[in-house]
């Protein structure tokens, strides 16, 4: 029985490795120019396009160590990190002489068609085989025998060619549906942006608004809401002397601190109705949580970090806890309702801000978190969203410090934080009109990722086909690859003889 037959390949075809291919190590010597030399390390290539997107100019004197390979054109960069990220690239012509990390095995084709390799290296079979040749865990990793040692298809010169050409047309039009549906996506972002600017400065209401003129205004709310905070202040009070067997001392109440009215000069004039308020104003209170250590133990209480904070809602796909009868509760307990504010991390991600809506019988939160209890009459998940809306990104930038390389806003802070409150009845409206049009811009999305993910599964589709010899007709005439096989190994061994011979002539010891 033929090898074609034994491994379904077409006519015609032959089976190599990588290694068989493609030269020995590249030249190691590093960047050779006066002052500074052009980097690709594995964070150069986007290894959703499989391009290289982002190389570094770097001087000559602070030149990483890993900076040696020296790359041309057609190289094929596989990286050896990760396998499973899959970060390839072909070297373009604008990249020749460039300087590689040592972190890729730069395969230098020899006599086989490039793209064919590189188009290779991006098939599913390629990535789950190196992902099963893994060595360690914390720096996961294959070596380059590995990589040289992957067995794939060849065809003759010629009808790689025509795959080649033909990979490449089909992945022209998958890209610019692809690209398309990014654009999308990146616009209901913005859309989504908009939207929240919209529901915290009345736009999105003002239809709404000219036919309920007759409402509660919201300076009336929010002297009702004061006068619940101090209601609630005296409660606390009393059952601290009653827990302490102590009667109220008299003139007790006059300890009451009223908040401070917010400073709105330079603040935009609000819609007919509303009124500026502070966090402090309409909290019960503003808390840091716990800096308890948690554990993985279920049995505990989940207790919510930063991470659990996505796009203004909270994802509770991985938790941590405390246990049942840690010391910390019932006071770090979160009640429905209750707002989480990311006091730290890097800049773009504080203030990111989501509403607990009770998911669990019992749940509390990380020290990293500040949990902010309104109360009645201003809704969390309305002050939530002037604090995710452009207004309040600029208000963290305003007042957001750095320490030790973290940015930070704290609790006083975030209690000064001056927002406009609508009349409690609008704020229904808000909330309502926001989480329609959000669940449009949900159903969108799903439709983006689901369309996303069929167009990864058809590349593979294509490649697939492409390795069996299905995606263009053969050619009789052409060369057999067992031919071109034979022929690259004559010229690995003629060059493999040739660099031995000129060894030997320099270590060669000259007449006296």
């Amino acid at each position: 029985m033929s090898d074609n037959k034994k491994t379904n390949l077409p006519t015609g075809w032959a089976v190599t490795t990588i290694g068989d291919i493609v030269e020995g190590k590249v030249a190691q010597s590093g960047p050779t120019a006066s002052d500074s030399f052009t980097y690709v390390d594995i964070s150069s290539i986007d290894n959703q396009t499989k391009r290289i997107t982002d190389t570094k100019t770097i001087l000559i004197a602070d030149a990483p160590s890993r900076a040696r390979q020296v790359l041309a054109t057609g190289d094929v960069l596989v990286s050896m990190t990760r396998p499973n990220l899959n970060a390839v690239a072909l070297v373009p012509s604008v990249l020749n002489f460039a300087i590689g990390s040592t972190g890729f095995d730069v395969l230098r084709v020899n006599g086989a068609e490039p793209s064919w390799l590189y188009y290779t290296v991006q098939s599913n079979k390629f990535i789950h085989a190196m992902c099963e040749l893994v060595q360690g865990a914390l720096y996961p990793a294959v070596r380059s025998h590995d990589i040289r040692s992957y067995s794939l298809p060849l065809p003759p010169l010629n009808e790689q060619r025509r795959i080649v050409a033909k990979i490449e047309e089909l992945f022209s039009e998958l890209d610019a549906g692809v690209a398309a549906l990014e654009r999308v996506r990146a616009n209901l972002k913005r859309y989504r942006a908009s939207v929240l600017q919209a529901a915290v400065t009345g736009k999105l209401t003002a239809a709404w608004r000219a036919k309920h003129r007759d409402g509660e205004p919201a300076s009336e709310l929010l002297r009702r809401i004061l006068a619940e905070r101090r209601r609630k202040w005296e409660q606390d009070q009393l059952a601290k002397f009653a827990a302490a067997s102590k009667t109220p001392p008299k003139g007790w109440q006059s300890k009451y601190v009223e908040p401070p009215t917010p400073d709105t000069t330079g603040l935009p004039e609000l819609p007919a109705g509303w009124c500026w308020a502070s966090v402090e104003q309409v909290a019960e209170f503003t808390r840091y949580g716990s800096s308890s250590k948690t554990n993985e133990e279920s049995s505990g209480v989940p207790v919510l970090r930063m991470g659990n904070i996505v796009d203004g809602s909270l994802d509770l796909g991985v938790l941590k806890y405390l246990p049942q009868n840690h010391s910390e509760f019932p006071e770090l307990l979160l009640q429905k309702g209750d707002l989480l504010f990311n006091r730290t991390n890097s800049a773009e991600l504080v203030g990111k801000s989501a509403v607990y809506e009770g998911q669990f019988a019992s749940c509390s939160y990380a020290s990293y978190l500040i949990g902010v209890r309104c109360l009645s009459g201003c809704d969390s998940r309305y002050l939530c969203h002037y604090i995710n809306s452009s207004y309040g990104r600029q208000w963290v930038k305003s007042v957001v410090s750095q320490q030790v390389g973290q940015a930070n806003v704290n609790g006083s802070k975030l209690q000064a934080l001056a927002f406009p409150l609508p009349p409690s009845i609008e704020q229904e409206q808000i909330l309502l009109d926001v989480a329609e049009k959000f669940s449009q811009i949900e159903a969108v999305t799903t439709a983006i990722e689901r369309d996303l993910l069929r167009a990864a599964r058809l590349r593979q589709s294509i490649l697939k086909r492409a390795f069996a010899g299905q995606l263009v007709p053969q050619d009789p005439s052409d060369e057999p690859a067992d031919k071109l096989r034979e022929r690259i190994r004559q010229q690995r061994e003629a060059s493999t003889n040739g660099n031995a011979r000129r060894t030997r002539t320099k270590a060669k010891p000259s007449p006296e």
